[in-house]
């Protein structure tokens, strides 16, 4: 395992510091659940291991990266910013077509640390390479006075893969359970009071592959809220989320043109075709649970073939803020509250539907 030795934070990162008061993990009343407080804020603590050779990133250590330190920072300060911004663009429902639009979502920098030097690491049976000690990270940290005092929502740690070291793109700790693009290891995280989520980017790549991250997650969220786990893979078509918003199977494929998830858009034909030419009729501008929104035929033109603005689009046309969709008589919550108050959720027992009691 690598020890960590120093911590250097400089004037050089651009990213401020932004004091933040505990809330608690859930922040109003039951009353209020139904209409949750707008915009809900997500704390984040911004984490960086850049491992050093005089003044470039160590090649040797991360497998495929190798440029100067400070071209390195430039590039994690300006990714970290465009993943905010798609974030909370993202979060605004029908954003794209309503100018007038709030986010659901508001990301605020709590801090930023940063470590010259190699991620930590663990040997994991049955694995080429080790994989992050995501442990030794939040015990190095102190990641409970950052979650219990600070309310610190997300780490965010930029770091490397290049084939050296396997990472989790997300991986949540939970008092209610580990639901993350992770194997869901009960024990790799410390679990505090409240949910955290931690997020591994690689800064051999960019803002595109970073916001994927937080993808899968919110795929795996609301797929837990929905229940998939709890149905037979043949039925899968039959959930809220997966069947019909998405429009899949237990294939994950498309199998009717609905609004599509991270790697398939309504008109893909395999993972990761953003760039498909293809025209579909799809009702992912106009979705309703019931199957009777209007359809238009679309290609990747309608997000310019980009990986990133198709996830911004996507995300803008999940049931959020103001949504007025119904499902067999019952009003749709906003389904932001699984990402921007996890625990508030989960204590109310909110669902992608709400009950009589909300």
């Amino acid at each position: 395992m690598h020890a960590l030795k120093t911590v250097c934070l400089t004037s050089r990162q651009m990213i401020l510091s932004v004091a933040v008061v505990a809330v608690g993990c859930a922040t109003i009343s039951a009353a209020d659940q139904s209409q949750r407080r707008l915009p809900m804020e997500v704390p984040v603590l911004n984490v960086k291991f850049f491992p050093v050779k005089g003044d470039r990133i160590d090649l040797s250590v991360t497998g495929d990266w190798g440029d100067p330190l400070e071209a390195t920072r430039r590039k994690t300060e300006r990714c970290t910013q465009e993943v905010v911004q798609a974030l909370e663009d993202g979060s605004k429902y029908h954003g794209y077509k309503n100018p007038q639009a709030k986010p659901s979502l508001v990301y605020k920098i709590v801090d930023t640390l940063e470590f010259l030097e190699p991620l930590p690491t663990v040997a994991r049976p049955g694995n080429r390479v080790p994989i992050t000690d995501y442990r030794s990270i939040m015990k190095r940290i102190d990641i409970k006075k950052w979650v219990e005092e600070k309310g610190v929502k997300e780490v965010w740690i930029w770091g490397y893969h290049g084939g050296v070291i396997h990472l989790w793109e997300s991986n949540m700790a939970s008092p209610f359970g580990d639901v993350s693009n992770s194997n869901r290891d009960p024990d790799d995280l410390p679990v505090l009071k409240c949910t955290y989520t931690v997020y591994h980017y690689n800064y051999q790549r960019g803002s595109s592959e970073a916001v994927e991250d937080h993808m899968h997650q919110f795929e795996a969220v609301l797929n837990h809220v929905d229940g998939r786990s709890r149905t037979p893979p043949d039925r899968w078509h039959t959930l809220l989320f997966w069947g019909k918003f998405v429009g899949s199977d237990r294939s994950h494929k498309i199998v009717r043109p609905g609004c599509g998830w991270s790697h398939y858009p309504p008109n893909a034909e395999q993972d990761y075709d953003w760039a498909n030419k293809r025209y579909v009729e799809t009702d992912i501008e106009d979705w309703k649970p019931d199957g009777t929104g209007k359809r238009q035929r679309l290609n990747c033109d309608r997000w310019d073939g980009n990986s990133l603005k198709w996830f911004v689009y996507w995300m803008q046309n999940l049931p959020g803020d103001a949504n007025g969709l119904t499902y067999q008589g019952k009003p749709l919550t906003n389904w932001w509250v699984f990402v921007g108050d996890y625990d508030y959720a989960k204590n109310n027992n909110m669902r992608l539907v709400a009950d009589d009691s909300q």
